[in-house]
């Protein structure tokens, strides 16, 4: 599956595309200069995504946040 397909299914899960959970990221304090914070552990990021939105292991969405993988990548 790409990541599109990732972000997709999970937008279709929780309403949410990834401008909402940069924003989401940045309110809860997890977010530095549009990236995720270096102290932030992808595990956190992975509890909140399963205790807010129902979401399994989450990795799209940090990798979004660390701004590793971007919309649109394979």
């Amino acid at each position: 599956m790409s990541f599109q397909a990732y972000l997709d299914n999970i937008q279709t899960k929780t309403g949410k595309g990834p401008d909402d959970f940069r924003k989401l990221a940045d309110e809860k304090g997890l977010m530095a200069g549009g990236k995720l914070r270096a102290d932030v552990k992808a595990g956190q990021v992975i509890e909140w995504l399963k205790a807010d939105f129902g979401l399994g292991h989450g990795q799209a969405i940090v990798a979004l946040l660390k701004g590793t993988k971007k919309e649109g990548d394979a």
